[in-house]
């Protein structure tokens, strides 16, 4: 069975769902295994952009059949809303999508215990939280006494389980302080019971579904979601996503073994960006970073924020590919540095005083680290038009060569352009 993994290699944004959406026709599935609705990926086809959050980008293709795993944690209004304006815009979404029954569900006490203990840690730097609810329900979901997974919206003691933990985080949000919302159980009830009710045509035990497409030899397709440097075990912790987003979450996200999983793609930008607080050793916070910003439209898919932006970090780079178990590399938003005299590549950092290309552990060392830059000469040109990888500028190709070097992965697809037909793959 071809399983293949699509993993973004940075701080998420990677331009992920591009991706996915062109290898979909090579797969019979694709699934989403971890995050929630704080993943963007935009997929741009036949002259429309589709910007998605839960829903696997394979979507566009109704011969594949599109899973969201335990992994995810759900918003149901959120996911209603993306399949009805997938469906206005002429996308189908019935046969074609399933919802895991173990996927974890987001309530109205996980909004407001994101926005109470975001306000209780307005001093400092914030961590970074889209104010979705996600932290809050995979703290409940390790937790486990305040959890409710989606197939549990289906018992009879659904209402009496809502009731109860009412009861329970209406005291523990009056501790937060502030101005907590009140909870109303007979409300959150009724309108959880009509989302149950509208996603009830695409709710199945994914598990088994994904097993046995396993042992039939179905070809499938993982997607990731966010970046590997925002794992919240080996990212750049606190400053990280609530779940695993490197590679080494497949298999907990999606309850396949990961030796089923024989192929890896780490997806990387041409240069690096961050949406945030936390530590980014190659910012560039000035005119470079402003035409990065610019020329690559660097605002949230989901939250419009402007992305802070740098330059290239090999180091980083490296890190995820090893950890993330990388085979191959698609550098994407290759167009994006063009025009300008010289890049840079960070190739080392220097940590008081000591150089190093190890990524680190803490991100207190992390935040001391001067990247070692290493200069190449930019190609000041468009290539938006160009179609083959061996037809890019000298410099260019050079500079691809060079991350291949430094990151220890060959280059099998390259990207200048939101369109498919604007993504470049190597010569087999």
């Amino acid at each position: 069975m071809p399983g293949t993994c699509v993993i973004g290699l940075q701080w998420g944004d990677e331009a992920k769902g591009k991706i996915v959406d062109l290898l979909a026709g090579r797969h019979d599935i694709v699934v989403r295994y971890q995050g929630g609705a704080n993943a963007g990926h935009t997929v741009v086809t036949q002259g429309e952009t589709y910007k998605l959050s839960l829903i696997p980008s394979g979507i566009f293709r109704r011969e594949v059949q599109c899973v969201v795993a335990g992994g995810v944690v759900l918003n149901p209004a959120t996911l209603i809303e993306e399949i009805n304006g997938l469906s206005a815009r002429g996308v189908p979404v019935a046969e074609n999508l399933i919802i895991s029954d173990r996927a974890h569900v987001i309530f109205p006490w996980h909004f407001e215990e994101d926005r109470l203990l975001n306000e209780l840690c307005t001093s400092g730097e914030a961590i970074g939280t889209t104010m979705r609810g996600i932290g809050p329900c995979y703290r409940d979901k390790v937790g486990r006494s305040f959890a409710i997974r989606l197939g549990d919206m289906y018992r009879d003691n659904f209402q009496n389980r809502i009731e109860q933990i009412v009861r329970a985080k209406s005291q523990i949000l009056a501790g937060l302080g502030g101005s907590a919302m009140p909870l109303d159980a007979d409300e959150i009830f009724e309108t959880y019971r009509e989302y149950a009710q509208r996603l009830k045509p695409h709710v199945a035990d994914t598990t088994a579904y994904l097993l046995d497409a396993v042992d039939a030899d179905r070809s499938i397709l993982f997607e990731g979601a966010q970046g590997a440097l925002l794992d919240v075990d080996h990212g750049t912790f606190p400053f990280v996503t609530s779940s695993n987003s490197s590679g080494v979450g497949v298999a907990s996200g999606s309850g396949v073994a990961g030796r089923f999983v024989t192929k890896v793609i780490g997806i990387l930008k041409a240069y690096a960006t961050r949406v945030g607080g936390g530590p980014f050793p190659t910012e560039q916070d000035n005119d470079v970073g402003q035409h990065i910003r610019d020329r690559g439209n660097e605002y949230g898919t989901v939250t419009k924020r402007p992305r802070r932006c740098g330059w290239f970090d090999a180091v980083a780079a490296r890190y995820t590919a090893r950890l993330s178990g990388v085979d191959v590399l698609a550098i994407m938003l290759l167009d994006v540095p063009s025009l300008l005299p010289e890049l840079q590549i960070c190739t080392a950092y220097e940590i008081d005083g000591q150089r190093t290309t190890d990524f680190p552990s803490h991100v207190d060392d992390l935040r001391r680290a001067v990247p070692v830059y290493e200069i190449m000469p930019g190609w000041r040109e468009e290539i938006t038009h160009i179609r083959r990888i061996e037809d890019l500028p000298t410099g260019a190709k050079d500079y691809l060569d060079r991350i291949s070097e430094l990151v220890g992965r060959p280059i099998e697809v390259v990207s200048v352009g939101p369109d498919r037909e604007q993504t470049m793959f190597a010569p087999s």
